[in-house]
């Protein structure tokens, strides 16, 4: 028996969302009709796409593997639907996206891409910067959409956003790292680890935070706004980081390899979202743009205010 679009729209939910209850509730659907479709997927494809954790579900190589796929397909048949309503060579004009410097090149640029495939003749423009900046941006009329992490709190009271993943936070290690020996991780174990920090999209103030909370003593070897110095320094034994699953690539650029490990207490996964400024009129690209999100994403739209 085949797979049906069905399970991989529950697949891609799980995936994007990181929890099973999560997908659910974005799709609609009771968990146990999701439960029952990854089984039967996973039987079809004789391998499994998930492990499944006290604190969500997380990929597998495999179901890494079997994610670009299955989002392939979700695009195909999404420009299909969209090919019958509209005349996508008619949509034209500008569309000026802003983006944080982590999403640039881990979200953005697959979102663009997708984009570009579905109307391919409005003008793009992107202005890279940080979220509380970006904000001012969208308010401004400067952008028209931007891609950012979601702070801890509520969003501006201006701004709209339409969620597209949750990005579970693993710490990051070397492989002979003694951690790496270990399932999952306790807090206990990483009090005065040297701690190599993300300094950007908030991802070094999330770790500090949770660091203080848990009542860790912070022992921080360096601040980078560079992700593959992270990776490299990781890599190499420096420290280890605590870092979202959407930036974890297994090999550092210098061929090392980098292991992740579930926390037992991890921060709030990083919450990835497109966000817009409230009431603006949006132009025919806009539309299109967060069409091509929506359609492609397990997402859940958020109207906050």
């Amino acid at each position: 028996m085949s797979f049906s679009f069905r399970q991989i729209r529950y697949f891609v939910a799980i995936a994007e969302l990181g929890s099973l209850s999560g997908a659910a509730k974005a799709l609609n659907v009771t968990p146990s009709s999701i439960t029952v479709a990854i089984h039967d997927l996973e039987q079809h494809l004789a391998c499994r796409l998930f492990e499944r954790r006290a604190r969500g579900m997380e990929l597998t190589l495999k179901g890494q593997q079997f994610l670009r796929h299955a989002r392939s397909i979700l695009d195909t048949v999404a420009q299909a639907r969209r090919s019958l309503e509209d005349d996508l060579t008619e949509v034209g004009g500008r569309l000026n996206l802003g983006v944080t410097p982590l999403l640039a090149g881990y979200v953005l640029a697959e979102q663009l891409a997708r984009f570009r495939q579905a109307y391919p003749n409005p003008q793009v423009s992107i202005v890279e910067d940080s979220r509380e900046d970006l904000e001012h941006l969208l308010i401004g009329g400067e952008v028209d959409a931007a891609a950012m992490i979601l702070p801890a709190g509520e969003p501006a009271q201006a701004m709209q956003t339409m969620q597209i993943a949750a990005s579970p936070y693993r710490l990051w290690m070397a492989a002979d790292h003694p951690l790496a020996r270990q399932s999952a991780i306790d807090h206990a174990a990483l009090d005065g680890l040297p701690l190599i920090l993300l300094a950007t999209d908030e991802i070094a103030e999330t770790a500090e935070k949770h660091w203080r909370r848990l009542g860790l003593k912070l022992n921080v070897l360096v601040r980078t706004r560079s992700v593959e110095a992270v990776r490299s320094l990781v890599a190499t034994g420096a420290g280890v980081a605590a870092m979202p699953d959407l930036a974890y690539r297994r090999w550092s650029l210098e061929g090392d390899r980098v292991e992740a490990r579930p926390l037992r207490d991890p921060p709030t996964p990083a919450r990835v979202a497109i966000t817009w400024r409230r009431g603006t009129n949006q132009s025919a690209a806009l539309k299109g743009f967060l069409a091509v999100v929506r359609g492609q994403s397990a997402v859940h739209e958020e109207n906050v205010g």
